[in-house]
């Protein structure tokens, strides 16, 4: 299964995408919101890893257009997008949820706590 890694910062992303392939999943990294959308019009993916805090389109803005895309396109299945923010503010949660996220991870994380949130999604 391949997931896309929404983050600017290239450590994350190594450090991310070592324990997801440490897990057997492929990851693809992306370091702006520009690229979001060429990348799911291109390829299919189980899930969205969105970093909140990105150059360009932040992730909320990116959740809606991604929203949008499947909703012009008739794509029934919603691609799981987790926020991974460190905004741990009150609203952070509730406002990631509003804007078509499913489901938020804090930074930092550990890899249980994001093998759990993946596996929350990506389990047939």
């Amino acid at each position: 299964m391949k997931i896309l890694l929404v983050d600017d910062n290239i450590l994350n992303q190594k450090v991310v995408t070592y324990y997801l392939n440490k897990n057997n999943y492929l990851v693809e990294s992306v370091g702006n919101g520009f690229q979001v959308i060429k990348k799911i019009t291109e390829d299919n993916f189980c899930l969205i890893l969105m970093d909140i805090m990105l150059p360009g389109l932040n992730g909320y803005e990116l959740t809606c257009e991604i929203r949008k895309y499947e909703k012009l396109n008739n794509i029934e299945k919603q691609i799981p997008i987790i926020a991974t923010t460190a905004n741990t503010f009150d609203n952070d949660r509730e406002k990631c949820l509003k804007s078509g996220m499913n489901d938020f991870l804090p930074k930092p994380f550990t890899v249980d706590e994001l093998m759990k949130v993946i596996n929350k999604y990506t389990k047939i």
